[in-house]
Parts: structure tokens; sequence; C-alpha cells
């Protein structure tokens, strides 16, 4: 089977429906972090929660102060929203998409770590780099749970669509395909989030079990350059065609 290695983002949709839940690899390997996380965000100190929120005002932290383990939680995938998830355009996809999306998809949230995109999460803020209280979400979760993940994924390929920060959290000793998107012969960033996303919906749609059949799918905007490994990486290079 194909799992997908995938980025959060900053932003979210607010709201939720659903009961806590145990996630991936077991709630209490996180119990530390997240339990730091409450006792900021429940705690009287505004410059605190600012600096962890990566925010200047107090009053555009109130959406975000709640106890994560008692308010009402969405699945990952459906919490995220920024340009890889809006073109990703979760809620349009088939039933049977969004399932292949919940069950194969890892992404690698500020807070809660590797989850998978079907597990429930709370809303929560925590800036790309920023501590949570004394702890570096990044160590922390390489420390904890890189063995779990190489259990988890055990004879599966990969195809990691992460941003290049995440891979603090997680390096993989297996083999991995990753992409990179050229426009005009120059690396792209904005528009990089964009075909992660677009990239993901069209895994997805169709329902891909292997990089066999990833390879094989024609994308709308993309055109393969070249395919090159190095040592366990395979990086398929794109061009953004208009």
């Amino acid at each position: 089977m194909l799992k997908i290695l995938f980025s959060p983002s900053e932003g979210k949709n607010s709201g939720g429906t659903q009961e806590s839940k145990e996630l991936f690899g077991a709630i209490d390997a996180r119990k530390t972090i997240l339990d730091k996380y409450n006792e900021i965000v429940l705690g009287n100190d505004e410059e605190a929660i600012k600096e962890l929120f990566g925010m200047k005002k107090f009053s555009d932290c109130q959406p975000y102060i709640d106890n994560i383990f008692t308010s009402k939680h969405m699945s990952a995938i459906e919490r995220y929203q920024g340009v890889a998830y809006d073109y990703l355009k979760f809620q349009e996809l088939p039933p049977s998409a969004q399932e292949y999306l919940k069950k194969n998809v890892i992404i690698f949230s500020n807070l809660y770590g590797p989850i998978l995109a079907g597990d429930l999460i709370a809303n929560y803020k925590v800036k790309q780099g920023n501590s949570i209280g004394d702890i570096a979400p990044e160590k922390f979760y390489n420390e904890r749970f890189s063995y779990q993940l190489d259990l988890f994924l055990g004879t599966d390929e990969i195809l990691d669509l992460r941003a290049g920060y995440y891979d603090k959290f997680y390096k993989t000793q297996k083999p991995y395909t990753t992409l990179k998107f050229l426009k005009g012969g120059k690396s792209v960033s904005h528009w990089a989030k964009a075909y992660r996303g677009i990239v993901l919906r069209e895994l997805a749609k169709h329902g891909v079990t292997s990089l066999k059949e990833f390879t094989a799918l024609s994308i709308e905007g993309l055109k393969v350059q070249e395919i090159k490994t190095l040592k366990n990486k395979t990086e398929i290079v794109y061009t953004i065609i208009d």
C-alpha cells in the first residue's frame, strides 16, 4: 500500500461535533506535551499565550483558548485550512476518496505530532518552530514516534509530500519518493503547496495504492521533467505547465 506524509497548516477550521478519541500511536505518548499546551492555554499569562500562538493581539488568540481534551473535535484532514488544503478540496471528494485520505495520509502536527488524517483533533494553535513551554515538538516527536512510524509503515511505499521543516519530526530510513515543482526552470514555494494539494486530491480520486500507479498518473498542469534517485530518496521533478 502507499502511505503519504503530509504537512499541517497554520490555519484551522473552527468547531467540531465529535469527542476526542485515541490517536495514532496512543495518546499516552503525547501526554506530556498536550498537558503543557493545555496548562499554557488555560493559564492567565496573556504574553505566554501570544508567544505560543505567534500572535501580537490577545484578542486574536480567543478562538483557540479552550481545553483541548474536552472541546469538540473533527478529523485532522477537515480541521486544517491553507493553500494545500484549499486545493485538496476534501469536502468535494466522494466518500471513497475521503476514506482513502483518512486511512493513508499521515499529517505531522506541531502539537499532536504524527497523526492519521482521520484522527480527531481539537482546534489548536502552535506557530511552526515554537516550543510548547520548554518542549520542542519536533525533537519530542522524533524521539518518541520514529520507531512507531517505522513499524506502522512496515513494507508500505512512502510518498513524502511534507514541507522540508517536518523532516525534523521524522526521517524515514526506508526508500521514499518526494516531489519537486519547477516553473520557468525555477523551484517554487507557494505553488508547491498548491500542487501538493492537487497531487493528494488525484491520489485519493484514483485510489492509488503504489508508486507505480502514481507515476503512471496524468495530473493536469504538471509534466514530469526527470526522476532521480540518490541513496534511499527518489525525487520526481515536475514542470508546471500553463
